[in-house]
């Protein structure tokens, strides 16, 4: 266990069925607002949360704008663009609407309204000066836990990669979230997405910087997230599974801002830089392979994790046969999911095997915190796996 640790979140966290309905409720904690701007993808204005938020801004007599541009996986060009259709807009809070993609643009657009610096020259850790504008996260997918993390992460096209924007400048004052909100999620987005936040809660668990209040966001979050993820998957309009997802989500993204993931994400980043792999998929395909790499210095971890979630049962053959049934539950439900497992399938060729491995070296980030070191032929090897 890493001996210092520490923990921070959003300001305040509403959550429950229909709790959408309560924003107006909880907007005194602001003071005074005059002017807002809705920040979401274009499919915005065809989802019925779009009249519930605007009709309780309506009640209260506040103005606001709507910024439906925000496009999936966001290059910092793209985040510019937006920040450019903002400029003469003032505006006292900020609220994300979306995936992770939408609550990260959200995070970062607000603080490039009161910092005087480039985007570019705040990835990284720490590099964001002050605060900025007040900012409400609202999350309809169950995957990210953008919400009440510190990052915000974006791709850097000329360089094939994704990275972080890490800074408690970027966490929210207020988290919503409604299950409601994440019903109409088709399958493929809720098996990615709920993978996705398996994986941050799995690596937080493992990290070498795993404590006492990370291993206690991240094992619940397992259990939810294991004992729902198939059937929200097959019957979306369940809501107990569907609440489970989103809390589960939230769950890895506390775990996560205290552990901070590993070599998985590490692996995953330069696949979505380079080949746009949506980022839940290629954090499923790697999983196992990254895992079985880490197996002997994680065994008694994972035993861990396979008895909480319901993979073994007591009297079980030891940590090693337990850490083997919990690779296999996770390969299990990457099939049921059907989530692709050949990196071919994204136009993944043998010869881009090195400069992955390359651009993958470069998130030390988040390698330092995996538990055994990865060497460039490492990752070469993981990366092979996946080209059947």
């Amino acid at each position: 266990m890493n001996p210092l640790y520490s923990f921070q979140t959003a300001g305040r966290i509403v959550a429950g069925i229909n709790s959408l309905k309560q924003l107006h409720a909880h907007l005194s904690i602001f003071g005074e607002i005059k002017n807002i701007l809705l920040v979401s993808t274009p499919f915005f204005k065809e989802h019925s949360f779009n009249d519930m938020i605007t009709e309780q801004l309506k009640t209260l007599g506040i103005s606001y704008d709507i910024l439906a541009e925000v496009e999936p996986e966001p290059t910092i060009s793209h985040i510019e663009d937006l920040y450019g259709k903002m400029a003469g807009g003032e505006y006292d809070i900020l609220i994300g609407l979306g995936g992770g993609s939408v609550l990260d643009a959200t995070k970062l657009l607000s603080v490039m309204s009161t910092n005087d610096m480039s985007l570019r020259s705040m990835v990284g850790t720490d590099k964001i000066k002050q605060k900025g504008v007040p900012v409400i996260l609202i999350p309809t997918t169950s995957g990210t836990g953008s919400e009440v993390t510190p990052n915000a992460i974006v791709t850097l096209p000329d360089e094939e990669l994704k990275e972080g924007v890490v800074s408690r400048y970027l966490l929210p004052e207020l988290v919503i979230l409604d299950p409601i909100l994440t019903l109409s999620l088709p399958p493929s987005i809720t098996a990615a997405t709920g993978m996705d936040a398996f994986t941050h809660s799995f690596e937080s668990f493992i990290s070498n910087k795993a404590n006492p209040i990370s291993d206690m966001f991240a094992l619940q979050s397992m259990r939810l997230i294991s004992r729902s993820i198939i059937e929200a998957y097959e019957n979306g309009q369940n809501i107990i599974a569907r609440h489970d997802m989103l809390i589960g989500s939230t769950y890895g993204g506390m775990a996560l801002t205290s552990a901070g993931t590993a070599a998985v994400h590490a692996l995953a980043y330069p696949l979505g830089g380079k080949f746009h792999i949506p980022h839940g998929e290629a954090n499923s395909m790697l999983l196992p392979h990254v895992t079985r790499f880490n197996l002997d210095h994680i065994e008694e971890r994972m035993a861990i994790i396979a008895k909480e979630i319901g993979v073994i049962k007591d009297g079980y053959s030891g940590s090693q046969d337990a850490a083997n049934q919990l690779i296999e539950q996770i390969e299990n439900w990457t099939l049921k999911l059907n989530i692709p497992q050949d990196l071919k399938a994204f136009g993944v060729k043998r010869e881009d095997i090195s400069d992955l491995a390359i651009a993958a070296s470069k998130v030390t980030r988040l390698l330092n915190n995996n538990p055994k070191t990865l060497s460039i032929e490492d990752m070469e090897n993981i990366y092979k796996k996946l080209l059947n």
